[in-house]
């Protein structure tokens, strides 16, 4: 019995092209609400915009196995005497990694206005050494609209208000190689893990040991994704979020990586311990790595309050918050080793 590679990564093409920054997460959430619909399965929408998904298990008891839908992405925070638009960041990036970037402008009346990030001295003929030397702050980023608009007036004529959301473009590409590249990976991918997982799960006829929350997070971006969703029933959450390859990290593209520690502090040890050795009983690929700028949806749902043990895994993504690359087989180790602790 084999993990469907191919339904993931169909499925995360899918979702990765379908904007969804935390705050505007709706389309991507009926998205993947009807892709679980498709399995068979019965997903809910929370009051608060997320999904969740229940397997019954043997017991009662519950487990969430959780991932994020939401991305970064901007606001529209000023619109300049001149036309141009200033951002507001939605996440935590670096605004070097949109320099340049392709984006779309979203207003209440759903019209879509295309434009493209840029450092406002953009033009090296016009500013010399400014383009390669100054940094990039709120302050000097701004969207050039693609429509004729030369001042203030005729952008709010097109409909563009503050609090506008801003999507980056994906740019999705598979290689031959098996490496997928996009935007937002970060934390697309675990989405199309948990589908996978679940398609897996129903095919195979396998009946989990406890029931099975499956739960899509909304806000994790910003700090509050999963927090309150454990009910007297859960004991523990496992999630799935992306693993940062880097100096000093021995997290990679390939494998699942399982989280011994991030910036929320240590997570469950013997959740660690049996991830572990699920890893080992089964060989998966996987590596144990420590994050000192970073937070998942456990961290959140701890620092709510719940009671409960946590443990984070993910696949290797590298230049998180930037332009991402992952690799299938990290998304077939870290959905194999999903399936052994479901089970």
């Amino acid at each position: 019995m084999k993990i469907n590679k191919e339904y993931m990564v169909e499925s995360l093409v899918e979702i990765l092209n379908i904007p969804s920054p935390s705050g505007d997460t709706d389309r991507a959430i009926l998205a993947t609400k009807t892709k679980f619909e498709e399995l068979g399965m019965t997903p809910i929408i929370t009051p608060k915009g997320a999904l969740k998904i229940t397997m019954e298990g043997k017991k009662k008891e519950s487990k969430i196995v959780a991932a994020h839908i939401d991305t970064l992405g901007a606001m529209v925070k000023e619109i300049n005497s001149n036309g141009t638009l200033k951002l507001t960041q939605i996440g935590g990036f670096s605004w070097n990694s949109v320099d340049g970037e392709y984006c779309t402008v979203s207003t209440l009346d759903e019209k879509e206005i295309r434009g493209t990030i840029l450092f406002e001295k953009s033009s090296v003929h016009n500013y010399g050494g400014a383009p390669r030397e100054d940094k990039r702050t709120d302050d000097n980023m701004i969207v050039r609209l693609d429509e004729i608009v030369e001042n203030k007036e005729d952008v709010e004529k097109l409909g563009i208000n503050i609090g506008d959301f801003i999507y980056f473009d994906p740019r999705v590409e598979l290689s031959k190689s098996g490496y997928i590249k996009s935007r937002h990976l970060d934390n697309k991918a675990a989405v199309a893990i948990i589908l996978g997982v679940c398609k897996f799960l129903l095919e195979n006829n396998i009946t989990p040991e406890y029931t099975l929350d499956f739960f899509i997070s909304n806000y994790e971006e910003v700090g509050h994704g999963a927090s309150g969703i454990a009910t007297p029933m859960t004991c523990e959450i496992l999630a799935i979020d992306m693993a940062s390859p880097g100096i000093g990290q021995t997290s990679d593209e390939s494998k699942v990586t399982i989280c011994a520690k991030d910036s929320s502090g240590p997570y469950d040890l013997s959740m660690k311990k049996r991830l572990v050795k699920l890893s080992k009983e089964n060989k998966i690929d996987y590596v144990i790595d420590i994050y000192k700028y970073y937070g998942s949806d456990a961290s959140a749902l701890m620092r709510g309050g719940a009671q409960i043990k946590h443990a984070l895994i993910g696949p290797g993504v590298d230049a998180s918050h930037s332009f991402e690359r992952t690799h299938v087989d990290g998304l077939v180790n870290t959905a194999n080793l999903v399936i052994e602790y479901c089970k």
